[in-house]
């Protein structure tokens, strides 16, 4: 699976800081829960790749 392709999955996404000082992503979805932790300045990095990503996509033509 690549990131253009398309899936019938729906999936809830949390985003926030932990007890520990990490900031964490939870996907959730039917039958699995992933909790990923990242270092604050790792998701300092992501959202920087995020707001880039938006960027990029508002520039797609539309379809």
């Amino acid at each position: 699976m690549g990131i253009n392709d398309e899936r019938d999955i729906e999936a809830n996404l949390q985003i926030g800081p932990t007890d520990q000082g990490m900031v964490r992503i939870f996907v959730e979805g039917t039958g699995i829960e992933i909790p990923m932790d990242f270092d604050p300045a790792e998701a300092d990095e992501i959202a920087e790749e995020i707001k880039a990503a938006a960027i990029a996509a508002r520039a797609v033509p539309d379809r």
